[in-house]
């Protein structure tokens, strides 16, 4: 590119970062990478607030799952070594996890079809949130409790970082290392990557690290809690500088020459339907070009990692504002390359699409059930015409697709959403699933007779039921925390939603109750990354006198 065309691009990355800019909260930083150059490198925003800490060329974050795609590469290097085997299964390094009637391989952690529930969400189960403090032993603990899956592996795909905490556990057996000390050895420090760094404990002092920002109430920010340990699925600090260099190496090679495609290889579906999931990276069209991308969500922070290799270029988008959304800016500054850059236009970029018209998308707002599995969605549409999806409580800005439908822009998931007729739409999820969907009816009310008491064995936790203050509510009693009440709410006959205050987001659960007959024996619960989760109920019993 031309200095002009750099400067035009510069001056569209600023016009991006303007909301954060002059004023006294956290913000973000936008690095663009062009041929093997930091071509644009922006900031707006405070690293730290309560100091006037602007963010700066070396300020870090906590980049979150994007780690994930480093954990992979050290399994691909031991791998290329004749250490292990993708194709044997998980056990066979991890002798602790469950014999399970359905095997697990290293390449379905890999790419996120092995069915195992999210470690995340099991803790949820238990009344522990993101900020409860924990220990490295209680997530595997809960791990290892789990007798079911959430489909068997190979068929489907479901984001669970229970995975890469299990590959980054492999690595360790089969070096004898830390999980840290061997990327650091091997990865970061070959590169020249001194920003970044494997930290295990969120409450070690890291020097240039950004605090991680929510929100506060009624306004102003408050720092984001979290004290769940970090390990091979999220627990690595870097800065945008660091992870032009580990772009940069896609190209060069300077490492991972024998083993580095790897990481970009997608397989399919039992089904034969492609998994766009990789190894720690999604590969995925836009705008008629195949990207490469993760990106990251942990409290006040948020990541995106997007890498186009016809165009030899690479936006990271990081934030410590629990409010922005670096997904949709790096995919605005990757517009801005395309349209800057010479030449672009005739690799066949196709336009952004355009979402259908709000006449369209105004009749599908409200609540929506997938008969089959009693999942919700909530669409929301703003008077701009912009649509919003919910599951589980994750509320995403959905984008069109070419086709004319719309989807969440998460990379890491598979939801295309059209018109299906009168109060029926039409969803597609992943490996091709195709439900007809439907309206969910006002004036639903709870089922008689939860309250009680239920257990999972596989959650070691006892939800309570009570009714007070004009509601039904269930507390948790888990292995590390007692929870708070949550709310039931109804949706339709035996379907209910649990309603879960959340560090990142009000979670819900979608629950069936379960009957012998008239009488409820016990619930169903499924949560986004954690699926039909059994509690049992349990028969109270009075203590003679």
């Amino acid at each position: 590119m031309t200095d002009l065309d750099v400067t035009l691009l510069e001056r569209r990355v600023d016009a991006l970062l303007t909301p954060w800019a002059n004023n006294a909260g956290p913000g973000v930083t936008l690095g663009v990478v062009l041929e093997g150059r930091l071509a644009v490198h922006r900031h707006a925003g405070l690293a730290n607030i309560e100091h006037g800490v602007p963010i700066g060329p070396q300020t870090r974050f906590r980049i979150a799952s994007v780690s994930k795609q480093f954990t992979c590469a050290a399994i691909l290097m031991l791998a290329a070594e004749g250490k292990l085997s993708l194709e044997e299964e998980a056990r066979t390094y991890l002798p602790e996890l469950p014999a399970l009637a359905d095997r697990v391989a290293v390449a379905h952690l890999m790419h996120n079809t092995s069915g195992i529930r999210d470690m995340l969400e099991i803790m949820r189960h238990g009344g522990a949130d993101l900020g409860t403090p924990i220990r490295l032993q209680d997530l595997v603990d809960g791990i290892c409790r789990q007798r079911t899956l959430n489909f068997t592996p190979g068929t489907r795909f479901l984001y669970s970082n229970t995975n890469f905490l299990l590959l980054g556990l492999i690595v360790e057996r089969l070096t004898g290392m830390k999980l840290e000390d061997m990327l650091e050895a091997r990865i970061f420090a070959p590169l020249g990557m001194r920003d970044t760094r494997m930290t295990p404990d969120v409450h070690q002092a890291i020097p240039h690290l950004a605090t991680g920002y929510f929100p506060g109430e009624p306004a102003g920010w408050r720092r984001a809690p979290h004290a769940f340990p970090l390990h091979g699925e999220g627990g690595l600090v870097s800065s945008v500088q660091d992870l032009a260099l580990w772009s940069h190496n896609a190209t060069t090679r300077a490492i991972g020459d024998g083993w580095l495609d790897g990481l970009t290889v997608q397989t399919p579906f039992a089904n034969g339907t492609i998994n766009r999931y990789a190894r720690g990276l999604v590969v995925r069209p836009y705008r008629g070009l195949e990207t490469v991308s993760h990106g990251g969500l942990w409290p006040g922070y948020r990541t995106e990692f997007l890498r186009v290799p016809a165009l030899a270029a690479t936006v990271i988008a990081i934030s410590n504002a629990a409010t922005s959304d670096p997904n949709l800016l790096a995919h605005r500054a990757l517009d801005a390359v395309l349209e800057t850059r010479p030449g672009a236009r005739s690799m066949g970029v196709h336009p952004v699409p355009a979402l259908p018209p709000k006449e369209t998308l105004a009749p599908m707002a409200g609540r929506w059930l997938d008969p089959v599995s009693g999942a919700t969605l909530d669409i929301a549409v703003s008077e701009a015409g912009i649509p919003t999806l919910a599951t589980n409580g994750l509320t995403v800005t959905a984008e069109a697709t070419e086709d004319g439908r719309f989807s969440s822009p998460r990379a890491s998931s598979v939801f295309i959403v059209k018109p299906g007729g009168a109060d029926v739409i039409e969803v597609e999820q992943d490996a091709g699933t195709v439900g007809r969907w439907q309206r969910v009816a006002e004036g639903a009310a709870l089922p008689h007779g939860l309250s009680g008491t239920y257990h999972s064995p596989e959650m070691a936790t006892r939800w309570t039921v009570t009714e007070a203050d004009g509601g039904t509510w269930v507390r948790a009693e888990g292995p590390v925390a007692n929870g708070q009440p949550w709310e039931m709410t109804p949706i339709a006959g035996d379907l209910i939603r649990i309603n879960i205050p959340s560090m990142l987001f009000r979670a819900w659960l979608d629950v069936r109750v379960l009957r012998d007959g008239s009488t409820i024996t016990g619930l169903q619960a499924s949560g986004g990354r954690a699926k039909n989760v059994r509690y049992d109920r349990v028969e109270e019993t009075t203590p003679e006198a």
